[in-house]
């Protein structure tokens, strides 16, 4: 059985290298495409407009009413980023832009002549609002062509915000904002208005300042995506945004935002407690701010999501708590030197972010509360950022993480650089050590090429990682495994028909290989998969991995040959009320096994939202007993976007996990000032079975 085991191998990694070598070659011809490009490459007419100085106030309701608006100069002209780039939107949209000592205003007017058919389902905060038709703006008030504010609304008045950073290489909902929405239906479509409140984002004042700026809006019934500017290569391409200029801004007279809560605590069998804690940010200058947590609330953020890990490495989960969030996006790297769930509950801490001279930087520190589940004492951990521009759009940084424990400091430390050399060719690089209780084998480093545009993506990468790298590193770090060379390669197409019963199709092929330090394969895994969405609404994803693990001292006690192949159905998942359904099949180390998923997202009225997903896996045998059922269900009803009750509920049947939490919000300071009631029951990390009994909290917290 071994030996048919290593011939399927010898087959496949022959196979691998082949397709490796056919990518890399293709790849070669892009780039000297690309540099070739670099000789003769000129810059398009970058679009300028204006926004009209105001001292009249505005009412932020959706009517562009306020005769003001009639003065603002319009824009148009929107470009279809997708599905016909290049080509004029099919359905016009006008933006006007006022601002004053406080607010940006922006109006848009959206021409639709099938009103009935605008779709406007989404009322959570920071939900993809791209999934309705909505209007969004991009801020690069830096003018940096690299780094921007992002805002999206719909016809409710939904919001969404956050930072793109490194020319649109990271995109991170996690910001916040102070800002107002409005939409309203109208006799030619609909309208919204929108008023950003300055303090909140961080510019250069003076006069006649100039601002990058885009617009855009998505109408997901058709696919559509459109831009005021284009046609771009991405849509968080910051480097091909046009210009806002004639600017004069004043500095934000509020420097200090004080926000202290109270958290009183009722728990099944335990003594009532009463917390409470404090938050405050304070604007050093317009571009750099500092915050201070003390005692901050984790107690009521939503559970972890179960879900299925195939793989014998660690999975990566996403981070919840507010205070880590704000501004993660910078922390944000291929080799990830620093992953805050690394750190638990926290005394306090305290982070500073702004840019200055061509020099963004960041840093975060935060002393651990002792984690009796992990055994560890109090710890402080440090993590500092600088990026510094260069060339037209591109970057080189510096992060270092430290975690000090019991007088001994372990982290990482490493530079990393992001070239743009055209608008569709970049490479990414990074060198990293870690240091700790191993201080040898401990490099890391990687190289990527890649070539993106609207259409069509390739990459080849080389990654080295110490045999050590990891031992160390995941103390403040998320490294899945180290001890390997590895070779990566990728192709990505995009297919627009508009025929045949066919509105697109996408192909996806990666290759991956890696060999040990001592040259010994220890790894080869083959994906491919094709999706298909067609004009009836209907989309069909099918997809086959096929991979190879080679016997270690660690994970692997054989040889293993894995595979999988999955086929997903959907309707409408064009947009956020649809619903899918898949059946996987394949074999998981030396078990054969069934996996079974389905979403469905559904709006029952007009301000109660319904989300359940369903997973069954099925081992044959199953000596562990890891068969499970998964169900998970989010229900959301909004009074009002600042008041508002949510469910979560979760079961895992293989280990018995029930989980429920509901939460009420009452909003009166938005988004900062708020009143929370919530009651839970069985929460626990992720993957273990939850003792909580029934509990119940309250919190208050306001803004000065």
């Amino acid at each position: 059985m071994k030996s048919i085991l290593q011939k399927e191998g010898l087959i496949a990694v022959i196979y691998l290298k082949k397709n490796v070598l056919k990518i890399a070659f293709v790849f070669l011809l892009f780039t000297i495409l690309a540099i070739s490009s670099l000789l003769v490459f000129s810059q398009e007419e970058i679009k300028e407009t204006f926004g009209l100085n105001i001292d009249e106030s505005i009412k932020v309701d959706g009517f562009l009413d306020e005769l003001v608006w009639e003065k603002a100069p319009e824009i148009g002209d929107f470009i279809q980023f997708e599905p016909e780039r290049g080509k004029p939107a099919s359905l016009k949209t006008t933006v006007k832009i006022l601002y004053d000592e406080n607010f940006i205003y922006f109006g848009f007017l959206c021409y639709d002549p099938q009103p009935e058919k605008i779709a406007a389902r989404i009322t959570k905060r920071d939900a993809e609002l791209h999934d309705d038709d909505a209007v969004a703006i991009f801020l690069d008030t830096f003018n940096d062509r690299r780094n921007c504010y992002f805002f999206l609304t719909n016809l409710l008045g939904t919001q969404l915000d956050g930072r793109i950073v490194e020319n649109g290489r990271t995109r991170e909902t996690t910001w916040d904002g102070i800002w107002k929405s409005a939409g309203q239906m109208t006799n030619y479509g609909w309208s919204a208005e929108i008023a950003i409140d300055l303090s909140c984002i961080k510019y250069e004042p003076g006069k006649n300042r100039s601002w990058g700026l885009n617009l855009g809006r998505p109408i997901p019934r058709v696919l559509e995506k459109s831009f005021w500017t284009g046609p771009l290569e991405s849509p968080l391409k910051v480097s091909q945004y046009g210009v806002l200029k004639g600017l004069d801004l004043r500095k934000a007279e509020k420097k200090v935002q004080i926000i202290p809560h109270i958290i009183s605590k009722l728990e099944e069998e335990k003594k009532s407690e009463l917390e409470g804690g404090i938050d405050v940010r304070y604007a050093f200058s317009q571009m750099v701010s500092g915050n201070l947590t003390v005692n901050p609330d984790f107690a009521t953020v939503e559970a972890d999501q179960e879900q299925i890990n195939l793989t014998r490495f660690e999975l990566s989960l996403a981070e919840k708590r507010n205070f880590f969030l704000e501004g993660s996006e910078i922390y944000r790297q291929r080799i990830r030197l620093f992953y805050s769930r690394r750190i638990s509950d926290i005394y306090g801490g305290v982070k500073f972010y702004g840019k200055a001279g061509g020099y963004e930087f960041s840093g975060l520190s935060a002393q651990t509360k002792k984690d009796e589940s992990l055994g560890e004492d109090s710890a402080n951990f440090t993590v500092f950022r600088l990026k510094k521009d260069v060339m037209k759009s591109s970057t080189i940084g510096f992060l270092a993480a430290n975690k000090l424990i019991g007088g001994k400091n372990k982290g990482t430390a490493g530079i990393d650089t992001s070239l743009y050399l055209t608008d569709t060719f970049k490479f990414t690089g990074q060198f990293a050590l870690s240091y700790g209780d191993y201080n040898n084998n401990n490099i890391a480093f990687f190289l990527r090429p890649s070539y993106d545009s609207a259409t069509f993506h390739i990459h080849l990468r080389y990654t080295q990682l110490g045999r050590r790298f990891r031992d160390n590193a995941n103390e403040v770090g998320f490294v899945r495994d180290d001890n390997r060379h590895e070779l990566d390669s990728a192709v990505a197409k995009t297919f627009w028909l508009k025929k045949w019963g066919f509105d697109r199709i996408e192909y996806f092929s990666n290759y991956n290989i890696y060999w040990g330090l001592d040259r010994n394969l220890r790894s080869w895994q083959i994906d491919q998969e094709l999706s298909l969405d067609l004009q009836n609404k209907f989309s069909l994803n099918i997809e086959h991995t096929s991979e190879y693990k080679a016997q270690d001292n660690e994970r692997f006690e054989k040889d293993f040959r894995n595979y999988e192949t999955e086929f997903e159905l959907g309707y409408n998942t064009r947009e956020w009320q649809h619903a899918q359904i898949s059946y996987g099949f394949g074999r998981n180390f030396d078990l054969d096994f069934q996996l079974v998923e389905g979403r469905l997202n559904y709006k029952l009225t007009q301000d109660f939202s319904l989300q359940y997903s369903l997973t069954r896996l099925i081992f044959e045998p199953d000596p562990e007993g890891e068969t499970t059922w998964i169900h998970v269900i989010r229900a959301t009803n909004y009074f009002t976007n600042d008041l508002f009750v949510k469910i979560f509920y979760q079961i895992n049947s293989a280990i018995d996990k029930k989980n429920i939490q509901v939460l009420f919000v009452y909003r009166f300071q938005p988004p900062f000032g708020f009143i929370q009631l919530a009651y839970q029951k069985g929460t626990a990390r992720f993957g273990e079975r939850g003792t909580q009994g029934h509990a119940l909290f309250l919190k208050i917290a306001y803004m000065f």
